[in-house]
């Protein structure tokens, strides 16, 4: 598992489940995983590579053995994706304690502004493979 690409992202919530569509859409190479933060197998890996804060107000990326989390989470996905991606890579030259608390603003508000599922997505048959 160390050497995987794997997005821990709450199951529930429409913005996450969007971006989690979005990069399957981008990710040509197939090099995420995914999961949801109320699977089995984000309570498992959490034991073996415990989350700093609750998995459901942070995307968590685990990139190379390393847990990232918040806005870190994103720009290093974003920079993972490829291509054009990558010049997000420039927002990480704003302090993190600005950019997180930009991503605890909009992670506060995101089940208002975005909605919730009554239940996690269930990924199309063609994707089935990139769900742990």
């Amino acid at each position: 598992m160390e050497d995987k690409k794997i997005i821990v992202f709450d199951g529930i919530c429409l913005l996450c489940n969007s971006f989690v569509q979005f990069l399957l859409k981008r990710d040509k190479s197939k090099h995420f995983y995914f999961t949801t933060a109320q699977s089995n197998f984000a309570e498992e890996l959490n034991k073996t590579k415990p989350f700093p804060m609750s998995s459901l107000d942070s995307v968590i990326y685990l990139q190379n053995g390393r847990v990232l989390t918040e806005s870190t989470a994103i720009l290093s996905i974003l920079t993972d994706l490829g291509g054009m991606w990558r010049l997000f890579v420039l927002f990480k030259l704003v302090p993190p304690f600005i950019r997180n608390a930009m991503y605890r603003f909009c992670a506060r508000r995101r089940y208002r502004v975005f909605g919730m599922r009554e239940s996690c997505m269930v990924p199309d048959p063609e994707w089935s493979d990139r769900f742990l």
